[in-house]
């Protein structure tokens, strides 16, 4: 999600892409597709995935709300449709090892996720690509004029994007022990929230991903102390909504802010 709102766009897709991912690769398991052949497979498929919002995007021009909010509601669709409505269980048991494993007492999903950190810092700060998005998020029409491949950087980052909504999909598979194609519901919101309290601009081209670290650590941290609580589903709900609002009304007040002082 940081890729994508870096360059000015959004992906409303990665729970769907997720949800789809987790039935998908559960359901080849339990028809005796070996365990790794399944998760590359399922991977390639959120690539594909990922190559549809691109081109819906950066080559129709569909505007990338509407593109991503088509691609949530199909994919969801999608998945009740391969699992039949039910979760698919009956997988090997080696799956939920790896939510359940860790190295020296951190858990393999931690490690996971730092891994992916990493990468995505080095991509922004260390290759020409992740200039190239700065880019295009700061001025996509004066990249596009200084020689930059704007529609393959478009494409790229909603590849990216969904091909890791693949990975989440896989670990909440692991997690549950099962398929569900609910699996990811909602998933966009908190993935947005987290990226903007991160300090990423929704307009693109602004932004730290080691600060969207603390922003998923914020939302996860609310999330638990909300369900330790026993505080209502719904009344959650409410509250993260209200906090995505608050989190891009402060993005905006201090972009004016900062327009004002360079004005002065």
């Amino acid at each position: 999600m940081t890729f994508v709102l870096l360059t000015g766009g959004i992906d409303l897709s990665v729970g769907a892409v997720a949800g789809v991912t987790a039935v998908l690769a559960a359901t080849f398991m339990v028809n005796g597709m070996p365990v790794a052949a399944a998760c590359i497979l399922v991977l390639l498929l959120a690539a594909l995935y990922g190559v549809f919002n691109g081109v819906c995007v950066a080559l129709v021009g569909v505007p990338p709300f509407i593109a991503t909010l088509g691609s949530m509601t199909s994919l969801r669709g999608v998945a009740y449709l391969v699992s039949g409505g039910s979760p698919v269980y009956g997988f090997p048991d080696s799956v939920k090892k790896f939510a359940q494993g860790s190295v020296a007492g951190i858990p393999y999903m931690v490690i996971l996720m730092f891994l992916i950190f990493v990468a995505g810092a080095f991509i922004l700060f260390k290759t020409r690509l992740g200039r190239y998005i700065y880019g295009v998020g700061g001025n996509e029409e004066a990249s596009r004029l200084s020689g930059v491949h704007v529609t393959k950087v478009k494409l790229t980052v909603y590849i990216i994007s969904a091909v890791l909504s693949g990975i989440a999909g896989l670990v909440l598979m692991s997690r549950t022990n099962s398929g569900q194609p609910s699996a990811g519901n909602g998933y966009e919101m908190n993935a947005i929230t987290a990226v903007v309290l991160g300090g990423v601009s929704m307009n693109g081209g602004k932004g730290n991903i080691w600060l969207v670290i603390v922003g998923a650590l914020i939302m996860g941290t609310l999330t638990t102390g909300m369900v330790m609580n026993n505080i209502n589903d719904y009344v959650q709900q409410v509250i993260s909504g209200l906090v995505l609002v608050a989190a891009v009304a402060f993005d905006i007040f201090s972009q004016r802010i900062k327009e004002k002082n360079v004005e002065v």
